[in-house]
This record gives C-alpha cells, sequence and structure tokens, in this order.
C-alpha cells in the first residue's frame, strides 16, 4: 500500500474509532443512574441531581430549576413523603412546588434532566405526588386538604375533569400518597386525624368517595404499597424516643384496611418515612429522630418481621434522616439527611442488611430540603 492509501485508512481507522467512543459515550449518559433531591427553596425550587457510580456513591451534581418555589423552612418543613416522585419506568420526574401550588415534569436521561411541563395543582401547598401508568396524582396539603388528578399526554400534564376529591376534612396534615400495584386504588395519609384514606379508581381516571381507615398505631405518617399489594404505613408514635412503629395490611374490595402485622417496633424516634425494595422482599424506615434504619421482612401474606436487630443502618448524629429510596436494581439505599445537608448512601445485601458507604455532602441544610428518588 502507498503512503496515501496508509494515510487514508489510518484516517478511516481513527475516524471509526472516535464514532465508537461518541456511541460509547451517549450510551453512558443514557445508562447512567442517578439519585435526585429536591431542595424545596422558597425563592427558586431546585432538584439537584447526582449521578451514581457502579459502587452505590454519588458524584458530579447539578442543578435544575423548577421553575416554582417551595415551601422553605428548616428540617421537614413539607411533613411528606413524595413531594419527588420518579415514574415507575423511571422516565419521568415529579417535583411538588409547595410555595406557588404547581407541580414540574421533567423528561429523565440518566442523571440528566430537562423540564417540560408545569402545571397548577388546583389546591394549596403540594406536598405528595403518586404515578400509575398515565395517571398522576398530587396532595394538596393546606387548606381544604385534596388530591386532584392528571393524565399524562405525552411529556404534558392534562387535569382529569371531576377528579379533585377532598380528605375528611380541613388541615388535616395529609402527608403521603400512594397507588396500588395494580391501580386499582389510591392511599392518603391524614397525620392530624390519624387515618389512612382509600379511594377507588374509576374506568374515567376519577375517584371514588373515600373510605376512612384509622390507624393500627398513632402517627400515621407515611404509606407505600409493596408489589405483592402489601400496604405499609409508618408511625411515628405517640412521642416517645422509641415509640415509632410500622403497621401493615391488606385491601378489601370496598377500600377498608385490614391489618396483618400492627405496630411492630421500629427501635427509634420520628419514623416516617419508608420504601419497599423492587423486589418486594424488604421494607426501611426511617428515624429521623435517632439517624437510624431500620429493616423488615416482608412475607406473601404482608407480615412483617425484623431484619436482624431492627436497626440495620445508621447516618452521623444529628442528620435527621427523612424521606429515603431505593436504586431500581435494588442495590442501594440513599437517605436524606436534611439537617446536615447530606446524603446517606448504604448498599443493600441479599440478607436485607446494609453497609454505610458514608455520605455525600454539599446541600443547604438550612434550605427546608424535601424529596428524594432514584432511579
Amino acid at each position: 500500500m502507498n503512503k496515501i492509501g496508509t494515510a487514508l485508512a489510518l484516517g478511516a481507522l481513527a475516524a471509526g474509532a472516535s464514532h465508537a467512543a461518541l456511541a460509547q459515550d451517549f450510551g453512558a449518559i443514557g445508562a447512567q443512574r442517578a439519585v435526585f433531591v429536591m431542595t424545596n427553596d422558597a425563592d427558586a425550587n431546585e432538584v439537584v441531581a447526582y449521578e451514581r457510580t457502579r459502587y452505590g456513591t454519588l458524584q458530579n451534581a447539578r442543578h435544575y430549576a423548577t421553575g416554582g418555589r417551595g415551601s422553605g423552612g428548616t428540617v421537614d418543613p413539607l411533613g411528606s413523603q413524595g413531594s419527588l416522585t420518579l415514574s415507575e419506568d423511571g422516565s419521568l420526574l415529579f417535583a411538588a412546588n409547595a410555595g406557588s401550588g404547581n407541580l414540574s415534569l421533567f423528561r429523565v436521561s440518566g442523571s440528566r434532566l430537562d423540564l417540560r411541563d408545569r402545571v397548577p395543582t388546583g389546591g394549596s401547598e403540594p406536598n405528595a405526588v403518586a404515578q400509575h401508568g398515565r395517571l398522576v396524582y398530587v396532595l394538596n396539603t393546606a387548606g381544604s386538604s385534596s388530591v386532584v388528578g392528571f393524565r399524562l399526554v405525552g411529556d404534558h400534564l392534562v387535569r382529569i375533569p371531576d377528579s379533585q376529591r377532598f380528605l375528611s376534612g380541613n388541615f388535616v396534615n395529609s402527608a403521603s400518597l400512594a397507588f396500588t400495584p395494580d391501580g386499582r386504588y389510591l392511599l392518603a395519609t391524614e397525620r392530624t386525624t390519624n387515618n389512612v384514606d382509600v379511594f377507588r379508581v374509576l374506568a374515567d381516571g376519577s375517584l371514588s368517595a373515600l373510605t376512612i381507615n384509622a390507624s393500627a398505631g398513632p402517627g400515621a405518617f407515611s404509606v407505600v404499597v409493596a408489589p405483592n399489594g402489601t400496604v405499609i404505613v409508618s408511625e411515628t408514635g405517640a412521642g416517645g424516643p422509641a415509640s415509632s412503629a410500622m403497621s401493615s395490611y391488606t385491601i378489601a374490595a370496598d377500600g377498608r384496611l385490614v391489618p396483618v402485622t400492627a405496630s411492630i417496633p421500629t427501635l427509634g424516634a420520628a419514623n416516617c418515612w419508608n420504601v419497599v425494595t423492587p423486589d418486594g422482599r424488604f421494607v426501611y424506615a426511617s428515624n429521623a429522630g435517632t439517624d437510624s434504619i431500620a429493616g423488615f421482612r416482608i412475607a406473601a401474606n404482608g407480615a412483617l418481621t425484623p431484619i436482624g436487630a431492627t436497626i440495620v443502618g445508621m447516618n452521623p448524629a444529628g442528620s435527621a434522616n427523612l424521606d429515603i429510596t431505593i436504586s431500581a436494581d435494588g442495590r442501594f439505599l440513599y437517605s436524606l439527611n436534611a439537617a446536615s445537608g447530606t446524603v446517606g448512601m448504604f448498599a443493600i445485601a441479599r440478607d436485607g442488611s446494609l453497609t454505610s458507604l458514608g455520605v455525600r455532602e454539599g446541600l443547604d441544610g438550612k434550605a427546608g430540603l424535601n424529596g428524594i428518588a432514584a432511579n
């Protein structure tokens, strides 16, 4: 081969390598996993997106404006779980802007976000979001506490006619919202009344009248539903140093909750948040008052039993770990440590035990941090 031919061949190889490298870079971006935290800043709410390494640690924080305002405040001003929520398939992120009364929708690509829509929530101080399929419901906690429904049309939210339903009264401090995996029911919690409300989802996406259920224990705060349909409610308890608990239920056809495990202790204080692993085997509770994380196994019938000695993870003293989330692959758990402005990082073992990976610093602990999600 002459020199010109050799040069052309080398150039073609270099160009091919360059294109391959570029394609690999785009593939890496698309496959990148992330953890998202909401600042809830009263002037300009933001979502902070961290890239997740293969080891579960977090890096390269990016800030994305929601276009709305948070509530501000100090530790846990929203008093809720689910103010920042990923869609079931991880492609969309919903952020509740409590200060401006609207809901932001982002398109998710790995750890990168693109703001696509922002709509009024039809009530005051939205503080939780739940999604199932094309349905999205928002919990408005202030004034006449209510839930309002939207339908996803592409990357936009369209309000469902006649979808607003009120909870049992005004100023009930509603705190959490969750669909059942089959999409047949929507549940909400009321802190003031210690109730768990159940709505049946109708064919047009609107809701039935609510069925009011008294919590099995005092201090009902957050509700999640495991893949097998088990309803799990965090209970802050009566205020003692280790009075927090969790209860599990099944849902009867008429919306009544039937207790399975009533008020199993989490051996900590201020258990307000919980999260279930994607495979439905374990549920973890965040004890904000004692900086600890409790873990439980979920049986096929919904019964809860402690993992080991119940406390499976510890954050540094003074963390005030609020909302918690688990990565989509079920390998890592993250806690939003609002008082210290950090994210607690833990690896999940096969037996449900946790190994601390340390904390990621850099958040403003005075902004009123609320909401965490992971893909």
